[in-house]
């Protein structure tokens, strides 16, 4: 996770807890475990799941200051939970609603959000067009367009 780490030392003015590492690490192996038995990701490779998945994800911080704030993020269509869990990895803080339209995906993240201890973060299965709730930012990658 070398290329995560000095990204966001660089660019977001974040260094990693020890604890961040290793939920950073064990969401990797659970990912590529629960991988091939569920399409959650073509991309496995450690280091391009670090670049294309996770630092892709926390990309975000670089243009938003996300640091030490209560901020609500909802993450449409968050799939394998990027950028949502990631994003909640790096920033404690933020209070995130993961949501997908597949209940095996969400109750895969439900695993993820309880082995890595993740709070103030929760998984829904529905559709993001069917949320009316406000978020002060909304996130999605790779969705279908909302009508």
């Amino acid at each position: 996770m070398k290329k995560l780490y000095s990204y966001l030392q660089e660019a977001v003015g974040i260094t990693l807890t020890d604890i961040q590492m290793e939920q950073f690490n064990k969401y990797y192996e659970m990912l590529v475990e629960k991988n091939k038995v569920m399409n959650l990701t073509a991309i496995t490779e450690r280091d391009e799941v670090e670049l294309k998945h996770f630092i892709d994800s926390v990309a975000l911080g670089a243009y938003f200051d996300l640091k030490d704030k209560a901020i609500s993020v909802i993450d449409v269509g968050t799939g394998a939970g990027f950028p949502g869990i990631v994003l909640k990895i790096v920033y404690p803080n933020l209070k995130i609603t993961l949501v997908d339209s597949l209940l095996k995906r969400v109750k895969y993240l439900n695993t993820i959000i309880k082995e890595l201890e993740l709070e103030n973060i929760n998984a829904i299965h529905s559709r993001g067009e069917e949320f009316k709730e406000k978020f002060d930012v909304v996130t999605a990658r790779a969705v279908a367009n909302i009508e």
